[in-house]
């Protein structure tokens, strides 16, 4: 590697950057503005190195509680306090959620994830997710859940149910935090995750992108995650979802082309985790998510419908994965 310079930091070029480190934000940006052709050409040989090209995960996800949530996430249908097309809904039965991961599983996802609209768990939710977890783990899914922040000895009952993977996004970068949610702050997310390595559990976290946020503060973002000890698992990249309603609908749109920089950003930094090309796909035209494919992401969430806005339909992927000779992990 190159040698640093007074501030502990380096230049970032193309073929020199694929011993791990601790990422500083200037590197990820830099990362960001190589030419998009040696960007991509990095990413690729990142992800050749540690993964199959050609495979990737179909993960379904599912709102288990949806609506009535009292943080205020400028990006969400859910927060009670935005007039929405989401109403306050109760907990979804253990039949219904097992019948729906079965459909999953039968559809070719290998992952099944439940989310609920809640700041925190109450006990006797994490009793009912406790079982949902079991019974679809028996049914040989991989688990993850997502149910906002966890109390002491929470993230231990959702492991010894079953749960593979905990899901919390840090969303953005810790100085445009402020800008997107105040019920809560970074550290608050960043005590979470370490209940959940404590407890023995694998971490899915990553953020939000195309918030009107900038280069730089995408930078932010990347990094953080990176620099987790470890870095994450499972890391999601979502574009935003503009729902009416909600802050930030009518945010300029990001440019396709750099929501494709912020997954081989995330690739070539953390190149052992799976990268997930979330949220936005239905948006997405399939050379978008051909080029974020080969910007190293290998998984995508799988079915109509996320947690309460669309996805694109079952058919349509399997049409994008023999177009691109990809087929399911």
């Amino acid at each position: 590697m190159a040698g640093r310079g007074a501030a502990g930091e380096q230049e970032i070029s193309a073929g020199d950057i694929r011993e791990p480190q601790r990422w500083s934000i200037s590197q990820i940006e830099a990362l960001l503005d190589l030419p998009f052709s040696d960007l991509i050409h990095e990413a690729q040989l990142v992800h050749r190195q540690h993964h199959d090209a050609n495979a990737v995960q179909l993960s379904t996800l599912i709102s288990v509680k949806t609506g009535g949530c009292p943080e205020d996430c400028g990006y969400c249908p859910q927060a009670a306090r935005y007039h929405t097309n989401v109403g306050n809904q109760g907990m979804l039965s253990l039949g219904e959620v097992v019948a729906t991961a079965a459909a999953a599983k039968a559809e070719g996802a290998s992952r099944f994830c439940m989310g609920a609209a809640w700041r925190g768990p109450k006990q006797r939710d994490i009793d009912a997710m406790m079982e949902m977890i079991t019974a679809v783990k028996a049914l040989g899914l991989e688990t993850c859940a997502t149910l906002g922040m966890l109390k002491p000895g929470q993230a231990e009952q959702l492991r010894q149910a079953g749960l593979d993977y905990y899901n919390h996004n840090l969303d953005t970068a810790p100085e445009f935090y402020s800008e997107i949610i105040t019920t809560r702050d970074y550290q608050d997310r960043l005590d979470t995750l370490e209940k959940v390595r404590c407890a023995g559990l694998h971490v899915c976290c990553g953020g939000i992108v195309g918030m009107g946020e900038s280069r730089n503060v995408r930078a932010g973002l990347i990094a953080q995650l990176a620099n987790l000890d470890p870095y994450p698992e499972s890391v999601p990249i979502n574009h935003l979802v503009q729902v009416e309603g909600t802050p930030l609908h009518g945010t300029e749109e990001l440019d396709p082309l750099e929501f494709v920089r912020t997954i081989a950003a995330a690739r070539i930094s953390m190149p052992k985790a799976m990268v997930r090309l979330s949220a936005g796909r239905q948006s997405m035209p399939d050379a978008v998510q051909a080029l974020c494919f080969l910007a190293g992401a290998n998984s995508i969430f799988h079915g109509d419908k996320l947690l309460t806005t669309g996805n694109p339909g079952v058919d349509r992927d399997r049409a994008l994965f023999d177009k691109l000779g990809l087929r399911p992990l």
